[in-house]
């Protein structure tokens, strides 16, 4: 039962769009799937069809105030999806959590009981190297990390990779990169291609064979709360995001899962 963090400490390069709609597309395909959203912004419940006004308990009442994660459960827009979901109430959890004893792993413990009810668990991180996303990659077996295909996608990678290799050494040694995404490409602009060519060059085999293209559609959707691969399925960037989920599974990819824009 595999347990990914959805991380990148820059924000905009696609990942909560990311967790969202890999969630919705596991979901989709039977699977019973937990998404966390660890993200003060909530984005990752709003756009999966929870409804804010419906919230009772947050992932803030489950670290700080000791309430059970099963609690604060929510269904989304798709059958099979639920969702532990936040709002502002996260961004007090920061200082709440540095005077407990082991706070990197307060999530990991409160997920615990829930793990074997899932067949993943997906944890979309906040866009920071703080003690939220601490906590995500100690909860997790492995990390998926979007990346921008733009220049400045690739100056804050060293960061996040020293971040890593600390959780590895001193809190999770079983912590892995799985998969590095490719978002925002644009087969006709060169300076995609060269930040392909350099992630790939580092990272190897990890770098997902599927691309996530530039697409208005995957913007458009958090607005009607629900996910891309939902709400328009048959969008560029909703068949790119279902050959992902594919490549994840190891199930045959469609030729049509790297999307040309021409």
């Amino acid at each position: 039962m595999p347990v990914w963090a959805v991380v990148n400490q820059k924000g905009g390069v696609g990942k909560t769009t990311t967790a969202v709609n890999l969630a919705a597309v596991f979901a989709e395909k039977g699977k019973r799937v937990l998404l966390v959203d660890a993200d003060p912004q909530g984005n990752a419940s709003s756009g999966s069809g929870v409804d804010r006004k419906e919230i009772r308990y947050t992932l803030y009442d489950v670290l700080v105030e000791d309430v059970e994660a099963e609690a604060a459960l929510m269904k989304s827009a798709v059958p099979g999806l639920e969702v532990l979901p936040s709002n502002l109430d996260l961004a007090g959890a920061e200082p709440a959590l540095l005077g407990k004893v082991g706070r990197e792993l307060v999530l990991r413990e409160k997920l615990e009981p829930l793990l074997p009810n899932y067949d993943w668990v997906l944890i979309d991180a906040p866009p920071s190297l703080g003690i939220l996303t601490i906590n995500a990659l100690a909860a997790a077996e492995a990390a998926l990390i979007p990346m921008q295909c733009e220049y400045y996608a690739l100056e804050g990678l060293t960061q996040l990779l020293k971040t890593v290799e600390l959780i590895q050494k001193r809190i999770n040694p079983t912590l892995k990169i799985e998969r590095v995404l490719l978002t925002m490409y644009d087969p006709r602009n060169r300076l995609s291609h060269q930040v392909a060519e350099e992630v790939r060059a580092f990272f190897g085999d990890r770098v997902a064979k599927t691309e996530i293209p530039r697409n208005v559609r995957l913007s458009e959707a958090p607005g009607f709360g629900k996910p891309a691969v939902v709400l328009y399925p048959d969008a560029k960037g909703s068949v790119a995001y279902r050959a992902f989920a594919d490549e994840v599974l190891g199930e045959p990819v469609s030729p049509s899962g790297n999307v040309s824009l021409t």
